[in-house]
């Protein structure tokens, strides 16, 4: 097959494919054999009805239009794949030649993404500064403290609440009267500072004794599903007042707390495990700052129609997501002060990045020949399969049958061309250290679109 690309305007190509005779005799043939299974002429046997009846029968139009079905669009991908181009859109077909005996000819315009290209120098040696992940006693510390709050008892005392303090209260929402069942409960364990029912109460509850009553009025928040958003009556009896007991820092603690048998073990596995929350952190900062680099000397003239899709599937997943957690995407923005019109710009302006991240990390992968081996596919479908419960077997023929699979090896390209533009970079170890809580470490991996797992 021959394939000739033309430019014919920003970001679109014509493509004209030539397919050999032998190879086009085959695909209609096959077209032929497929129609002659699916129709029904007196005198012929089902599969077995000859061209010419068919031709006479069915019509010649009928064939031509299975073949265009089945063999284009693999036509059109092999060209696509030939020349290294990745379409936006559909492409506007026509048919040039379609004579049996004759090459076929056919074009295809369509919408390219653009393709950048980088020499050594311009993503070689890229100037970054990576957080110190030195251990310090506080580190560890606050650590332990965290432990302690886990195995705190809560004990009654005598004073008014406090913020953190706990209480057993009997709480009644209602509406003109009538009990709103999901925010009404007796004898109800309730963190002050918690915000479950509302800010009102807790604003409330502080200073309070055991014995006090309260009223306020407030809107139930997200939690509350079906009855989130609505203005409720809370009134509250406060029945007793507790406060965490922490237990000692010490060898009975650690005992009971994990397994060693003394603090001084206990805080050196502790310590171990800060420092390799830091690592993944700093290396996680590390990532994220050397693509934002490439993406800020990056110049690219992005097809609007591009941008338009990538905004669109960000928007559609932020609803998606919404609608799992019982809201809407409009009651989600709302409460974060955002309204559809700035977080659509906000959106957009992600969507761009993620774009021009993909763009350039390809763009190294096509200077380095970065390939993907079926063992690297294999051990990233098995990670999937445990993710989601399911064999490994099961996910790899559903990523196949979706089209999934080349977006997965896509992925692992991209991540490799980020692992080398990190091992190429100039690295300095900075001053200032992050903190010993890196539970909401930056993602190590680059900002890409994200598909749905299947």
């Amino acid at each position: 097959m021959q394939t000739t690309v033309e430019e014919t305007d920003k970001h679109k190509v014509r493509l004209t494919i030539e397919v050999p005779p032998d190879e086009f005799g085959k695909d209609l043939d096959r077209a032929y054999r497929k129609v002659a299974r699916q129709v029904k002429i007196p005198g012929f046997r089902k599969g077995k009805v000859p061209r010419q009846v068919i031709d006479a029968q069915i019509g010649r139009d009928a064939v031509l239009g299975e073949f265009l079905e089945d063999s284009v669009p693999t036509y059109y991908r092999d060209a696509m794949r030939e020349n290294d181009l990745a379409p936006i859109a559909q492409p506007d077909i026509d048919l040039q030649q379609v004579e049996e005996g004759k090459p076929f000819v056919f074009t295809a315009t369509v919408e390219v993404r653009p393709r950048l290209r980088f020499e050594d120098a311009d993503y070689k040696g890229i100037e970054l500064d990576r957080p110190t992940t030195e251990v310090t006693d506080q580190d560890v510390d606050e650590m332990i403290d965290s432990l302690r709050e886990r195995f705190a008892e809560l004990e009654p005392v005598a004073r008014p609440a406090h913020a953190n303090d706990y209480v057993v209260m009997d709480i009644r929402a209602s509406v003109h009267g009538q009990d709103v069942a999901d925010a009404t409960r007796q004898d109800y364990l309730y963190e002050v500072g918690s915000g479950e029912f509302g800010p009102k109460l807790d604003a409330e509850l502080e200073g309070k004794r055991a014995g006090e009553i309260l009223k306020v009025n407030d809107v139930l928040p997200e939690r509350f599903g079906d009855d989130a958003g609505r203005e409720v009556s809370l009134q509250v009896l406060v029945k007793d007042v507790r406060a965490k007991k922490l237990p000692a820092a010490d060898d009975e603690f650690a005992k009971t707390a994990s397994e060693f048998d003394t603090l001084k073990e206990l805080r050196a596995e502790l310590a171990e495990q800060i420092a390799q929350s830091k690592d993944r952190a700093a290396d996680g900062i590390i990532r994220d700052a050397a693509l934002d680099a490439l993406i800020e000397r990056t110049r690219v003239d992005l097809p609007e129609s591009l941008v338009d899709e990538e905004t669109g599937h960000r928007v559609s997943h932020a609803r998606e997501r919404a609608e799992r957690a019982g809201t809407t995407l409009d009651q989600l923005l709302a409460s974060q002060g955002f309204d559809e019109l700035r977080f659509r710009a906000d959106a957009r302006q992600h969507a761009e990045r993620a774009i021009i991240a993909d763009l350039v990390l390809e763009a190294i992968a096509r200077a380095e020949d970065i390939q993907v081996t079926p063992e690297e596919l294999a051990r990233e479908i098995t990670g999937l399969a445990a993710a989601l419960g399911r064999e490994p077997k099961e996910v790899a023929k559903t990523l196949e049958n979706s089209g999934q699979i080349a977006s997965l090896a896509g992925d692992i390209i991209r991540s490799k061309a980020l692992d080398i533009l990190i091992e190429h970079a100039n690295i300095r170890l900075k001053e200032d250290g992050i903190p010993s809580d890196a539970s909401n470490e930056p993602s190590s991996e680059p900002e890409q679109d994200k598909r749905e797992t299947p």
